[in-house]
């Protein structure tokens, strides 16, 4: 999802100092869940977000407009900065333009989807029947749809790539895969830390195959955390609105943030 416009960049990170229809995913493995590996610490500080909407750190604290989206820019991809920024509820874009540092965003108004709201048609209801859904057997091929050059706002760069596929090896990051007749035609990836997902990117090759993609992330969460689990989609979109996605303030965001990251990973299916 592209970032909306923001004003100036503000200063870098301190140095180191109902269940849906259809067929379901397929099972866990009997052995249990991947536990996800820990990497080094980041040498990057984000610092509190909670302190971004403080009327008294505000340039016009009579201005709604002076707060941003963008709130850092600079620090590296490396797995443990990833994580640290996630769990301070930050994540991050390439620049515009070649050469640009990395851009972190906590949006003032985050969009995220309630386990229970979701919207499945009965149109989606159908065509879900005449999909095949997998996990984590495809991740690079769904970043490759994901970065699909011709799809407009690409902003899935080499090192974004790279940095995400090292999370996946890690067993942080995981995707959603749609197919039809062996073929690779939908799905979405994220990364998931207790009982956050933050939702990265989806993609389609055939009509509905992303809202499936969706609609079987959102089962596999649905579980006896599911009350406090927080599905994070950063921008609200009509697209996502139209499944049931809302916003909420970046201080209410923080706060489900704070509940869920305690939790237990949901039961990622295997294969």
């Amino acid at each position: 999802m592209p970032p909306p416009e923001s004003s100036p960049p503000p200063q870098p990170p301190g140095e180191p100092p109902g269940e849906p229809p259809g067929q379901s995913p397929r099972q866990p493995s009997p052995s249990g869940p991947r536990v996800p590996v820990e990497p080094p610490p980041s040498r990057w500080d984000f610092g509190d977000p909670g302190t971004l909407d403080d009327p008294e750190d505000a340039d016009d604290p009579e201005d709604p407009d002076d707060l941003d989206d963008l709130v850092a820019m600079g620090a590296d991809l490396e797995p443990g900065t990833l994580l640290a920024a996630y769990r301070r509820g930050l994540f991050p874009m390439p620049g515009g333009r070649r050469g640009d540092p990395l851009c972190w965003f906590c949006p003032v108004q985050r969009g995220v989807l309630p386990l229970d709201a979701l919207k499945v048609s009965r149109s989606l209801r159908r065509a879900r029947r005449d999909f095949e859904v997998r996990v984590d057997t495809a991740f690079a091929e769904v970043l490759d749809g994901c970065a699909d050059p011709t799809r407009s706002h690409g902003w899935i760069s080499g090192d974004v790539r790279t940095a995400y596929e090292r999370l996946h090896e890690l067993g942080w990051a995981h995707s959603v895969e749609v197919w039809r007749a062996g073929r690779l035609v939908g799905g979405l990836y994220g990364v998931s830390i207790g009982g956050l997902f933050a939702g990265e990117s989806m993609f389609h090759r055939e009509r509905d195959a992303s809202k499936v993609a969706l609609v079987a992330l959102v089962e596999i969460l649905r579980d006896e955390h599911a009350a406090h689990r927080l599905l994070d989609v950063q921008w609200l979109t009509p697209h996502l609105a139209s499944l049931g996605a809302v916003e909420v303030s970046r201080p209410a965001y923080l706060r489900l943030l704070a509940a869920a990251l305690p939790l237990p990973q949901p039961r990622w299916p295997t294969g």
